[in-house]
């Protein structure tokens, strides 16, 4: 249960951080002003959690009175958070290449 959960979140906070990182000022310039959205319109997490699936991510085979437990709750929980947590840490690896542009801004 926890690493059914983690996984999709680990996709979708690494992919929600590099895209807001390296784009999302100028999606929110273009594309939100015409249409009148923010960059965090969109639902990410549901495409990724679709496309797990598909790569072969089985869903655990629990009860209802199983799936109804604390445990299993919370297990889903802190895969979730866990998950979404390790990565937008990987989801920054945009970060490394802006360190020059900050440099030659502070030399001017």
């Amino acid at each position: 249960v926890f690493f059914h959960n983690a996984l999709p979140f680990v996709g979708f906070g690494f992919l929600d951080n590099a895209i807001m990182i390296a784009a999302g000022t100028q999606i929110e310039l273009s594309i939100g002003v015409v249409l009148g959205i923010s960059t965090m319109a969109g639902n990410l997490a549901g495409y990724v959690e679709a496309l797990a699936s598909r790569l072969g991510l089985s869903i655990p085979d629990l009860t209802p009175k199983q799936a109804d437990m604390w445990q299993t709750r919370l297990s889903a929980h802190l895969g979730k958070a866990i998950g979404v947590t390790i990565g937008c840490i990987l989801g920054m690896f945009p970060l490394l290449f802006f360190g020059e542009e900050e440099e030659k801004l502070e030399e001017k």
